[in-house]
């Protein structure tokens, strides 16, 4: 459950679990931060699934999480806030690309709100393309701020959660929507996180914004997990890799054991997986 007076919120990949501890600390705002297809998504979206599972059908916990993530504090509720994509698109990836229990663990398991409707309001994208049925899904149809909206919906359901945003990115490249306030929102939210005593992974496409914009979005988080592709000298092949870049109560673990980077494997059966520790030296 924790290591010392730190309370960890397993993500699932069992490998890296053990090398954290048990997990992430709970009250933690993670910036995936990636290539295009590095795995920052597959990485939210294998922690979902698998804590989904557990929480539907408990004696599958150690198989799951494995030995260090078995007994962290699991959240009570997940959710996931999408400002450009349906509920439908993202579980018709994650069925085309995950097996079907994963697929219906997200479907089951996972708050989703989406607010393209007031994200897209002020551009040229007509609101027939990104629903005009009422639904509960989308933002309410008012000219309100879409971080105000993000703020209200937190407020209700970030408490004790595992929160997926998807993604920054969407929101640093608007047109409507000011930098500085998505940074002061950061802020926000990593400070309330303590007292929500929630985790939240957002998720931001590396090298979309200068690297001074950047850097001021990673100073307004806890934690920095980067994912990117590498390529194999003399050769096509490619190989995703894991590091750490930020989290103050996560590198010493690194350190100590002169670990440098995670080789990394996405698959239909196990989603996001540690193949390999590389070490320094």
């Amino acid at each position: 459950m924790s290591e010392g007076d730190v309370t960890r919120t397993p993500t699932g990949v069992a490998d890296f679990d053990s090398i954290l501890g048990g997990g992430i600390p709970v009250g933690s705002v993670v910036l995936l931060l990636g290539d295009v297809g590095g795995g920052g998504l597959e990485f939210a979206l294998t922690s979902a699934a698998k804590i989904g599972l557990v929480k539907e059908f408990p004696e599958t916990r150690s198989f799951m999480l494995g030995h260090a993530g078995k007994d962290g504090i699991l959240p009570d509720k997940m959710a996931y806030v999408t400002f450009s994509r349906s509920k439908e698109d993202i579980l018709r990836e994650v069925r085309l690309s995950f097996t079907k229990d994963f697929h219906e663990s997200i479907d089951s398991n996972l708050l989703f709100k989406d607010f393209s409707k007031g994200y897209f309001m002020r551009t040229v994208v007509p609101t027939s393309w990104v629903g005009s049925d009422g639904s509960e899904l989308f933002a309410d149809n008012r000219d309100d701020d879409v971080l105000e909206a993000l703020v209200t919906f937190l407020d209700a359901n970030a408490p004790q959660s595992l929160v997926v945003i998807d993604s920054l990115t969407d929101l640093v490249v608007s047109e409507t929507v000011k930098f500085e306030d998505v940074v002061a929102l950061m802020k926000g939210i990593q400070r309330m996180a303590k007292k929500w005593q929630s985790v939240f992974y957002v998720l931001l496409t590396d090298e979309i914004l200068d690297r001074r914009r950047q850097q001021m979005i990673i100073d307004s988080v806890d934690g920095v997990l980067r994912f990117e592709w590498a390529k194999f000298h003399h050769t096509s092949k490619r190989q995703r890799y894991l590091y750490v870049e930020k989290f103050m109560s996560v590198l010493p673990h690194l350190d100590q054991e002169r670990i440098a980077r995670f080789a990394t494997l996405i698959t239909s059966q196990s989603g996001f997986v540690v193949i390999n520790t590389e070490r320094v030296g």
